[in-house]
């Protein structure tokens, strides 16, 4: 039976990820397309994306010591109720402006972009106490067993409601008026803290409290250290997410500039990646099972250049939206397989520090990622023309993927579940 029809707290759960990923989803589109409508310049736009992951470098260790020692229910409501209060913020921002989109030249556009940083970079830091303290619950809410079911669902229906329901949405809302998506976004992350609200955990034992944040560190650090598989896993997900934002980053100015799209046909061209992803979600527990968990992975990493490969060549949306898919797709039963092994040998009095480690190396490079492909499109646009920048930063992740997956082979052995 259903883990959704029989267990309460992971009920609650999955549908709090389902409101706040469909408003991460409208954002996913809303924030970049808005950055768009203020300035053309690639560095800016990745400014805008790189600030919102930026946290993910600076406060993943913090965030996996406050999770080992606080309620996590009560970790996930407040940065809930933290993001709906900084979404009403970006839209007063929005309404503040004058109209869109601004001349090339206007003075106010810095400002804007600013603001639209500063409010993607607060959002940003609390998604990352949420989703560490919602990883290393996962443990406490299911058994280890169902482990990669649970986390099979939840990402599915987070990329149901984040990537193929929100991106259309937010097409369709942007059409209505500027500010409406992020009206839907806050109505979205209230729903999210109402039903963390209604979540009732067991308590559980805290770990003793060794004084100093670096003592408390130090026994993640120690841990992942002795298991070099993990620390590896960590690594490889760091170039994989850089690869990735690269590739997101700039799919806003390929959009519009390559493919001719609207704001309401790159939400559908996005939904493509949503696909992908759900199927991934629900096919990666099987695949996992049929082929084993270092199979698995080495089938990922060996297919990862290809999609790429398709969007540096494309001109074609369709085209690209298949490429999409491929590209959330694999990354996704990546998720399944390398996630469910973390939570099952990890012990729970670590979880959180540990995740942290492993997320501050495997997510940190996102922003990095972000800017370095804006500044390459600015750096080789006056030698080589728009069109060949915007497609510089695909022919790089096709060579830095086939090398990952060259690392994996000689480097990776993931052991049976």
């Amino acid at each position: 039976m259903s883990l959704i029809a029989t267990n309460r707290n992971y009920r609650l759960l999955f549908s709090a990820a389902a409101v706040s990923n469909l408003g991460d989803g409208i954002a996913m589109l809303a924030f970049p397309w808005l950055a768009t409508l203020v300035t053309r310049d690639a560095a800016l736009i990745a400014l805008v994306a790189a600030a919102s992951r930026l946290p993910w470098l600076l406060f993943s260790l913090p965030a996996g010591v406050i999770t080992d020692q606080y309620d996590r229910r009560r970790l996930m409501l407040l940065a809930d109720v933290l993001r709906t209060m900084i979404t009403a913020g970006v839209i007063g921002l929005v309404l503040s402006a004058p109209a869109l989109p601004l001349a090339d030249d206007s003075a106010q556009a810095p400002i804007f972009i600013f603001g639209l940083c500063a409010a993607a970079f607060l959002l940003g830091s609390a998604e990352v106490l949420r989703d560490n303290a919602a990883q290393t619950a996962m443990p406490s809410i299911v058994e280890k067993s169902e482990l990669e079911k649970a986390n099979g669902q939840l990402w599915s229906i987070e990329q149901i409601m984040g990537q193929f329901v929100g991106p259309p949405v937010a097409g369709i809302l942007i059409a209505l008026a500027v500010p409406v998506p992020f009206v839907v976004n806050a109505l979205m992350f209230g729903g999210a803290a109402w039903c963390m609200w209604l979540v009732v955990l067991a308590p559980r034992d805290k770990p003793d409290v060794i004084n100093g944040f670096w003592s408390q560190m130090r026994e993640g650090i120690d841990w992942i250290r002795s298991h070099a598989l993990i620390l590896r896993l960590a690594i490889m997900l760091g170039g994989v997410n850089f690869v990735f934002f690269m590739s997101a980053t700039i799919l806003v100015l390929l959009s519009q500039e390559i493919y001719g799209l609207s704001a309401a046909g790159h939400g559908i061209l996005l939904t493509a990646g949503a696909v992908g992803g759900v199927a991934g979600g629900m096919i990666g527990p099987l695949v996992s099972k049929r082929l084993g968990g270092h199979r698995t992975v080495m089938m990922t990493l060996f297919a990862f250049p290809l999609p790429l490969l398709i969007l540096a060549v494309t001109s074609n949306p369709y085209v690209a939206s298949i490429a999409l898919f491929m590209e959330v797709f694999f990354g996704m039963i990546w998720n399944v397989v390398t996630v469910s092994l973390r939570q099952r040998i990890i012990p729970d009095e670590l979880l959180g520090r540990v995740n942290s480690i492993y997320r501050f190396f495997g997510w940190g490079t996102i922003p990095l990622g972000a800017l370095f492909a804006g500044f390459l499109v600015n750096g080789l646009e006056g030698e080589f023309g728009r069109e060949l920048a915007l497609r510089a930063p695909y022919i790089f992740g096709v060579a830095a993927s086939i090398f990952m997956a060259i690392y994996g082979a000689l480097k990776l052995r993931i052991p049976p579940s």
